[in-house]
């Protein structure tokens, strides 16, 4: 079963999931986005830790292009074909810093530790 999982997630093997990758990049180079960027801290804790540990450069280029692509949506434009040729939607930053924050989270729960931060209402 989970060879077939990894099977139709994998672009390399599987045309489908090529096309969804493909129809992905196409709507992030459009905005200027990458896909980490669509990451929401509020919805899980964990990104928030994660995005609170890298470095203050990487967090600041997320939130210009967050701005951005804002700025895009609401003007009903999108990026320069120029600039859209030069994006790299799924050049990754935020996905080894949160594996390590599930690593850790999982680890203080077979510990039976108190979770380092509490969930509240935003």
């Amino acid at each position: 079963m989970e060879s077939l999982m990894k099977w139709l997630v994998d672009p390399k093997k599987n045309w489908f999931a090529r096309q969804h990758m493909k129809t992905i990049s196409t709507r992030l180079r459009k905005y200027g986005l990458r896909y980490d960027d669509l990451y929401d801290p509020k919805y899980d804790l964990d990104i928030k830790e994660a995005l609170n540990r890298l470095p203050r450069e990487i967090v600041d280029a997320r939130h210009q292009r967050l701005k951005r692509a804002i700025d895009l949506s609401m003007k009903h434009e999108y990026l320069a074909e120029d600039l859209q040729a030069m994006q790299t939607p799924f050049r990754g930053y935020l996905q080894e810093m949160l594996a390590l924050v599930k690593r850790e989270t999982a680890e203080r729960e077979a510990l039976g530790a108190l979770p380092l931060y509490q969930r509240t209402l935003p």
